[in-house]
């Protein structure tokens, strides 16, 4: 049986086409890395254009290593930069789309996911990658471990970008973020109208029609 996680990244994965320029954020953003098609080329902010799933133990390389320090594999027509280079392709509006994790998300599309009360950390890429991607994925389990919701009405950690989200997915549904709030576009067999409100503090929005999720995980082709 697949993993939330499982489920979730190879979900993702399948928004994407050959052609289109996508950003993994760290941690299960990352996974998103081992289901994309083959010509979606994917790019770190550390300077490197065009990876793909991580090396097999023992082929890593040091020189090819992404911004959550994960070692990669590279792909035919590779390219490697500087990170003003970087960072002028995220700023620039080149990036289809990004793919970041979230501690909250809610019903207006803004996200927080860089930083807690009490907790030093650096503020890395993740805002300008919210503003300069085209399309925002929020990919999360859909609680919290003690079972609390992620998805608010309203966050109330410190917010990475305010309004940018357009979709959400996570084990339990796939969400759009729309004027009128989260409109939920598919969800996971065996997941109920109610049990999935009842996770959720946001209220969401069932359409008559709703299409089941396909949770079976499949590796890049």
């Amino acid at each position: 049986m697949a993993t939330s996680r499982e489920i979730i990244t190879s979900t993702v994965a399948r928004f994407f086409k050959p052609g289109d320029v996508v950003n993994l954020g760290i941690g299960m953003p990352e996974l998103v890395g081992n289901y994309i098609p083959e010509g979606v080329l994917l790019h770190t902010e550390n300077g490197l254009l065009g990876y793909g799933p991580g090396p097999q133990p023992g082929l890593e390389d040091d020189n090819f290593v992404g911004a959550g320090k994960q070692y990669l594999t590279v792909v035919e027509g590779a390219s490697c930069f500087d990170s003003a280079t970087s960072f002028a392709i995220v700023r620039g509006g080149h990036l289809t789309a990004t793919v970041l994790g979230a501690l909250q998300v809610d019903e207006k599309g803004n996200i927080a996911n860089w930083t807690m009360p009490g907790k030093l950390v650096g503020m890395g890429g993740a805002m300008d990658l919210v503003t300069g991607a085209r399309q925002v994925i929020v990919c999360s389990e859909h609680t919290t471990k003690t079972g609390s919701p992620k998805i608010l009405k309203n966050c109330d950690l410190p917010l990475t970008g305010a309004g940018v989200v357009d979709l959400i997915v996570t084990e339990l549904c796939i969400l759009d973020v729309t004027k009128n709030g989260l409109l939920v576009r598919e969800i996971a067999p065996g997941t109920t109208q109610r049990e999935l409100q009842a996770k959720t503090e946001a209220t969401l929005i069932f359409p008559e029609e709703i299409a089941l999720m396909d949770i079976a995980p499949r590796p890049a082709v």
